[in-house]
């Protein structure tokens, strides 16, 4: 009887990390019209919803965000105090760093967990409206404004392979957050 058990137990506990893992993001939009510190995370085919919410809210401060997702939660920081150009994802027993090519250019960025790296960069240079992963080795994703010029509301394109963990997936998400939303 315990042998049942624990084969019953197992794949059960398999199938709910691989869905944790394989979750697919389809959009994100700002809580309120003019704050910014609480977003709105869509996945499944827009099923399930989450968050992404500054961490200390009244300071202001841009320097933590901490999602969640279902049961999947994690925080992203600066890693640097006042140095914007490197940032760290601690979430799914994960760290995920993320840095700019080039120094204070916030328009590209290398995103990496030491296994997989991906090159996120805004499509169009100086126009931030589209941004895209640029090498396709582990699927592919986009994030564009759902109206021009509204970084209020923004679709994502999630075709990434189940190894992209969903730390992988938020990181680039917060990028494109953080660097076309506006500060008070």
């Amino acid at each position: 009887m315990k042998k049942i058990q624990i084969f019953l137990v197992i794949p059960i506990c398999l199938l709910t990390y691989i869905q944790l893992s394989a979750q697919t993001l389809t959009g994100l939009s700002a809580r309120w019209n003019d704050d910014f510190s609480e977003w709105i995370i869509l996945a499944d085919e827009e099923e399930i919803e989450g968050e992404l919410n500054m961490t200390w809210r009244l300071q202001n401060d841009w320097s933590s965000f901490d999602y969640r997702i279902e049961d999947a939660s994690g925080s992203i920081k600066m890693k640097w105090r006042d140095n914007p150009n490197e940032w760290e994802t601690r979430g799914d027993n994960e760290i995920i760093t993320a840095r700019t090519r080039w120094k204070d250019d916030p328009r590209e960025w290398r995103v990496t967990d030491n296994d997989i790296t991906f090159h996120l960069k805004s499509k169009w240079g100086n126009n931030p409206n589209t941004w895209l992963i640029t090498n396709k080795e582990y699927g592919y994703f986009e994030m564009y404004m759902y109206q021009r010029d509204d970084f209020r509301e923004w679709v994502i394109i999630d075709e990434l392979r189940e190894e992209v963990s969903l730390a992988m997936k938020m990181t680039m998400v917060f990028l494109v957050m953080n660097n076309t939303t506006p500060r008070p």
